[in-house]
């Protein structure tokens, strides 16, 4: 059983820049692939980002590309998106997600989440 935790959501005006955060539990944190995805009430949970176990290779949407940054520390069971030039489209609530059968770097089959921190970004 993994628990995962996100926090650092808020509210920001347009321009602007926020990081989530997801604490992990779970001994072999470090095997995780993890992922960050976001939804907005009405339609379907897309997805954001993918880190490897690593940390040595991420993939984003190209929504994001360019402008949010996964990282991870494995010594802290933590990994971080660091949103940058936020857009009033990036509102959402943003999950954490965590792989553990070792899939694709750039799948989206995930086995456990968060419960989701709230951004909102206004114009």
């Amino acid at each position: 059983q993994v628990q995962l935790v996100e926090s650092g959501g808020g509210l920001v005006q347009a321009g602007g820049s926020l990081r989530v955060s997801c604490a992990a539990s779970g001994r072999t944190f470090s095997r995780y692939r993890m992922g960050w995805f976001r939804q907005v009430p009405g339609k379907e949970r897309e997805f954001v980002a993918a880190i490897s176990w690593s940390g040595g290779s991420t993939y984003y949407a190209d929504s994001v590309k360019g402008r949010f940054t996964f990282s991870r520390d494995n010594a802290k069971n933590t990994v971080l998106l660091q949103m940058n030039s936020l857009k009033p489209e990036d509102t959402a609530v943003y999950y954490c997600a965590a792989d553990l059968s070792a899939r694709r770097l750039d799948s989206n089959w995930f086995d456990y989440w968060g419960q989701g921190t709230q951004v909102t970004v206004s114009s």
